[in-house]
């Protein structure tokens, strides 16, 4: 079979079948609390688990905890639990800690949300979470409380089908907006804040770099709507396939799920000078259901964060890395986002969140924009 018969074989879709429900054992717009606990065997080579909380708080600090059974851009490993910390704070300094435990320092449920990893917690029940970790000087202690109802696009399930063999990359939208309140400390000075939060659990079976060449994902609060974006190119061996996913929800109520129904625009596409990846200053998604339209534009004003993986890969596995020309990245932005609505092409109305948060993770080879 030639590359490109075998590209063709190549299916990548969005598991959202009655069959795919009742394999899964999955109830259509209804979420249990079983779906966010432990999902993976974390001791199996290939698979990987996290789970992610970021806030934005009114003081202007903005924080991201996340929990991880072992790295997920080189899950080739057996469990290898870590928790990491990124804290940015008002005044301009940013934080990002690690703590790398033992396998025997992990345990989570699989009833619900309930993961420890030493002393670190994460635990939640669809509605309500709490948050604790410490690394270094760094500590931080988070409640936070669902304002909009738990979610996943169909079955949260996103399949890669090639040459006979199905992988899956899963994600839960357990809070997918809600009102946090955080105590952080760094050096001992304890602070105390309030603001938006959001907390989503993803898994797989297989290395995401096999299955996913990159992605884009936000999420923001604008005006009355709250509104998760992700933008995924699967890799090459699947003709980086496209896949979107939107959630927009007005009040508390979802308005618009339908990722099919939008268009990506990336625009002003650069060169970052630390990852070598092209980084686009303007995203848009462009949905459109009859006479209803919205546009999500983000705006990049500032790279919050920008790690290449090869350089916290263990040091055990540089040597093969390198070998493998590995070069992944992730890069998180803040910068402004601007919300429109349209009835029949007129616009009706406009909102704009200047403190927006967004992702690019990019694992496969790099891409240069086309001149």
């Amino acid at each position: 079979m030639t590359e490109t018969t075998a590209r063709q074989t190549a299916r990548v879709r969005l598991a959202s079948d009655p069959a795919d429900f009742e394999r899964l054992g999955l109830t259509p717009h209804s979420v249990a609390p079983f779906e966010d606990g432990l999902r993976t065997d974390p001791h199996r080579r290939g698979s990987y688990e996290w789970w992610y909380l970021d806030a934005s708080l009114d003081n202007g600090a903005k924080l991201v905890v996340g929990f991880y059974t072992k790295n997920p851009a080189t899950p080739n490993t057996r469990l290898a639990p870590f928790v990491k910390i990124n804290l940015d704070l008002p005044d301009g300094r940013s934080f990002e800690k690690t703590f790398a435990a033992t396998a025997e320092q992990f345990s989570a449920s699989t009833d619900g949300c309930d993961v420890r990893i030493a002393d670190h917690r994460f635990s939640g029940d669809l509605e309500t979470y709490r948050v604790t970790a410490s690394i270094e000087n760094v500590t931080v202690s988070v409640t936070l409380t669902g304002i909009v109802p738990a979610w996943r696009p169909a079955t949260g399930y996103e399949m890669f089908a090639r040459n006979g063999a199905e992988k899956t990359f899963a994600w839960l939208v357990a809070v997918p907006n809600g009102r946090v309140e955080v105590d952080y400390s760094v050096d001992g000075q304890l602070e105390r804040a309030a603001g938006v939060g959001y907390h989503d659990h993803n898994w797989g079976d297989a290395p995401m770099r096999e299955l996913m060449h990159n992605w884009y994902w936000g999420r923001a609060q604008v005006g009355p709507y709250s509104l998760i974006a992700a933008h995924i190119t699967a890799e090459k061996a699947y003709s980086y396939q496209e896949l979107t996913v939107l959630h927009l929800a007005r009040d508390g109520v979802v308005i618009a799920d339908d990722g099919a129904k939008v268009a990506v625009t990336l625009a002003r596409v650069g060169i970052d000078p630390l990852t070598g990846k092209p980084v686009a200053d303007s995203l848009t998604y462009d949905y459109r259901a009859g006479p209803d339209r919205f546009t999500i534009a983000f705006q990049r004003e500032q790279t919050l964060a920008r790690t290449r993986f090869i350089d916290v890969v263990p040091s055990g596995a540089k040597l093969l890395a390198r070998l493998m020309r590995f070069d992944a990245a992730y890069l998180r932005f803040t910068g402004t986002l601007v919300l429109r609505r349209y009835v029949d092409d007129v616009l009706v109305e406009e909102h704009t969140e200047q403190k927006a948060i967004w992702e690019l993770m990019y694992l496969g080879k790099t891409r240069l924009p086309k001149a």
